[in-house]
C-alpha cells in the first residue's frame, strides 16, 4: 500500500474551496467524518489512491495536495457583483474554475484566428460609458440587423436568433448550467453571466442554470459589456450602484422592451399587476421575467412585487428541471458551446491539426466523443 506524502493543510483548503462541509464531503468519499477530520489533521495518512480520489472529488489538480500552502485564488476578471449594493462576494470554486476554463478557450481561439489570418471582431469597445442608452441600443440594433419592432416569434426563438447574430459579429457565446457535471451546478444567486472583452476573440457567458426567461436579458447585458470593451462578472442585481452595470441593465431593458412602447401598453386598471404580463409577452415576445423587470425599473411595481414574482418563476423552473427530460448529450453540448468555437476545434481535430485528446479537453468531453460531436455541429 503506497502512502501519499501530501500536505494535510491542503485537504481542508480543497474541501472548503469546493464548498463542502465535513459530513457532506465524508459521504462523498465514502468515509466517516472522523476519518476525514483525521486526514485533515495529519494524524492519519492517505493512500495514493485515496489522495487522488480526494483531489478529484474536491475539483482540484492532484498536484495541489503537495503544495506547502494554498495558491492564491485570484479572480481573473473584474467582479461587478454586489451584496445589498455593498462589497463583492468570494467567488465559488465553480465560478473561479469556469472563468479560467473560458480564458483557456479564449486564448486557444485567439491563436486559431491568428493562424487563419483573421482579424477578429470589429465591435469590441466601440461604445463608451459616456454614450447614451439610446445611442448604444441604436448601434446594437444596427450591428445585429434587428429593428426597433422586430418579428421576434416566441422569446425562446428570439433568444436563439440573437445568439446566432451575436456570434456572426465574431463573439463567442457560451452557455452552460454546470461545470462538467450536474454536481457542479452554477448558482444563479451568485452570478448570471460574464463578459471577457478582447479585440480578437471576445467571449460572453450566460448562466443556463437560470430560468430560460432570464437568459435573454443576460445575453444582451453581456453583449453591452463587449461593446463597451469592459470585462466583468454580473449577478443581474436590479439595485446595483456600479456605473457599468447600471448602464448595461438599462441598455438590455431598452433593447428588449422599449420604454415608450411599454408605457403605452401597460394597463394600470388591472387589480393584479401580473395580469399585464401575458398580453405584453404576446406583444414584445420576451419573457415575463424581462417584462416584470422592466415594470420594476419604470416604477409600475415595487421591489417586493418583483422579488416575489421572480422567486416563484425560479421555483417553477427548478421543479420542471427535476422532472423534465434531456435534449441528449450532443444536442446539449451544441446548444451550450459557441458554434464558432465548436466548429473551429472539431475541424482542427478532424484535419489532424490537433490531437483528439486536446480537442476533447477544450470541449470538455472525451476524445472518443469529439468525432460524433463534429457531426452534430456540421463538420
Amino acid at each position: 500500500m503506497t502512502l501519499a506524502l501530501i500536505n494535510p493543510i491542503m485537504l481542508s483548503w480543497a474541501r472548503e474551496r469546493a464548498g463542502f462541509a465535513v459530513p457532506d464531503f465524508a459521504r462523498k468519499m465514502g468515509k466517516t467524518s472522523d476519518t476525514l477530520l483525521a486526514w485533515e489533521a495529519g494524524s492519519r495518512p492517505l493512500t495514493f489512491n485515496q489522495a487522488m480520489q480526494f483531489a478529484d472529488k474536491a475539483y482540484v489538480p492532484f498536484g495541489y495536495l503537495f503544495l506547502t500552502q494554498p495558491p492564491a485564488d485570484e479572480f481573473p476578471i473584474p467582479d461587478l457583483r454586489t451584496v445589498d449594493s455593498g462589497g463583492v462576494r468570494q467567488p465559488s470554486a465553480e465560478l473561479l474554475d469556469l472563468v479560467k476554463q473560458m480564458q483557456e478557450r479564449q486564448e486557444w481561439y485567439k491563436e486559431y484566428l491568428a493562424e487563419q489570418g483573421e482579424s477578429g471582431s470589429q465591435v469590441v469597445g466601440r461604445k463608451t460609458t459616456q454614450d447614451s442608452v439610446a445611442n448604444i441600443v441604436g448601434y446594437m440594433r444596427q450591428q445585429l440587423g434587428v429593428s426597433a419592432h422586430p418579428q421576434r416569434n416566441d422569446w425562446e426563438d428570439y433568444y436563439r436568433d440573437l445568439v446566432k447574430r451575436i456570434e456572426e459579429l465574431g463573439i463567442m457565446v457560451m452557455r452552460l448550467p454546470y461545470l462538467g457535471s450536474y454536481h457542479r451546478r452554477f448558482r444563479v444567486e451568485e452570478f448570471r453571466g460574464f463578459a471577457m472583452a478582447d479585440a480578437i476573440a471576445p467571449l460572453l457567458f450566460v448562466n443556463h442554470a437560470d430560468a430560460p426567461g432570464a437568459r435573454l436579458f443576460t445575453l444582451i447585458h453581456e453583449f453591452c459589456h463587449i461593446l463597451l470593451g469592459q470585462s466583468g462578472v454580473s449577478d443581474g442585481d436590479a439595485n446595483t450602484q456600479n456605473k457599468i452595470e447600471v448602464l448595461c441593465n438599462a441598455v438590455a431593458a431598452e433593447f428588449l422592451v422599449p420604454e415608450v412602447e411599454f408605457r403605452q401598453k401597460w394597463d394600470t386598471s388591472f387589480e393584479d399587476w401580473r395580469d399585464n404580463l401575458r398580453p405584453l409577452e404576446a406583444h414584445f415576445h420576451v419573457s415575463t421575467w424581462a417584462l416584470a423587470r422592466r415594470a420594476l425599473t419604470l416604477g409600475f411595481i415595487s421591489q417586493v412585487d418583483y422579488s416575489n414574482y421572480i422567486l416563484a418563476q425560479r421555483k417553477a423552473h427548478d421543479d420542471r428541471e427535476r422532472t423534465g427530460g434531456s435534449g441528449g448529450y450532443y444536442k446539449n453540448q451544441k446548444s451550450w458551446l459557441s458554434d464558432r468555437f465548436s466548429r473551429a476545434v472539431t475541424s482542427q481535430a478532424l484535419n489532424g491539426q490537433m490531437m483528439l485528446r486536446d480537442a476533447g479537453h477544450l470541449l470538455n468531453m472525451s476524445a472518443a466523443n469529439v468525432v460524433k460531436f463534429a457531426k452534430e455541429v456540421g463538420i
